[in-house]
């Protein structure tokens, strides 16, 4: 596809149901996507990434409908149109509601993943230009602990590297959404391994396993099980596989952001030193 070419964003913002969230409840507001990072939200941080692409439609946030006039007040000023979701209970159906009336290209990500670029998003939109379905974004273990050493602590082992997920994916026609299905019951494949079995196959698991699948067959393998054309894109910068969760990493995303934007994150650390001391 061409750079202007029409696109729409997805961000998943919604809490898991029935749970309050510790960071959430940790920072004093009322859900996480609210929590504060360099003196704006979480989801301003997401959504200010954005502004610059050209052919952007809409920005569509999938969230609980009680913190829809909250996360707009967050996103005031921003030069993007925004449209908030009432969120399903389950991720699927999630964008299956917020990719109604949609035909062109989507880029889903979270509202917790602060770290993204346009150009990140700029290699996803290639990949559906060069023909692909569907696109997953992962960075090599080396440059995610380039970008910082305790970045990330979970990888999948492939025959040829490590990966970490960058919590981006693009999709393009009705074909892949068959991809959106595997997330049905949430996403949770490492406390669940049956949901892995039925999403990705037995004997593709076993293969990943046993370090006999570099993630190009995966790839290969992924596209003949949904059948589609699904890409793996290999982001250079490892600070793509570092999203907010906890203290921790909420901590580190603030040190890499504030290197982007010096002036501003000077600032909002000063501000919150002084408030920690008092």
């Amino acid at each position: 596809m061409r750079p202007d070419d029409a696109f729409t964003v997805i961000i998943l913002a919604a809490q898991r149901a029935g749970r309050v969230d510790p960071l959430a409840a940790e920072e004093g507001v009322t859900h996480k996507c609210l929590v504060p990072l360099l003196g704006a939200s979480l989801i301003r941080h997401v959504v200010a990434a954005l502004v610059s692409l050209p052919g952007l439609t809409e920005v569509r946030i999938s969230v609980e409908p009680e913190v829809h006039e909250a996360v707009m007040a967050g996103l005031a000023g921003l030069a993007v149109p925004v449209r908030l979701i009432p969120s399903a209970d389950n991720l699927a159906d999630s964008v299956y509601q917020a990719s109604a009336d949609v035909t062109g290209p989507l880029i889903i990500t979270t509202a917790d993943n602060v770290l993204l670029t346009p150009g990140a998003v700029r290699r996803m939109l290639a990949a559906i230009g060069e023909g692909a379905d569907g696109a997953v974004a992962l960075a090599t273990r080396a440059s995610v602990l380039a970008a910082h050493p305790e970045g990330q602590r979970n990888f999948y082992h492939f025959a040829d590297d490590s990966y970490s997920n960058c919590n981006l994916y693009a999709l393009q026609g009705p074909a892949a959404m068959r991809l959106v299905e595997s997330f049905r019951t949430g996403g949770q494949f490492r406390r669940n391994p049956m949901r892995l079995i039925t999403a990705f196959g037995l004997f593709t698991l076993l293969l990943l396993r046993f370090g006999r699948l570099s993630l190009p067959g995966a790839a290969r393998r992924l596209s003949r099980r949904f059948r589609i054309d699904m890409r793996a894109v290999v982001l250079p910068d490892g600070s793509h596989a570092i999203d907010v969760d906890n203290p921790r990493s909420k901590g580190i995303a603030e040190g890499l952001l504030a290197k982007r934007m010096p002036e501003r994150g000077s600032r909002a650390m000063a501000e919150r030193e002084v408030s920690r001391a008092n």
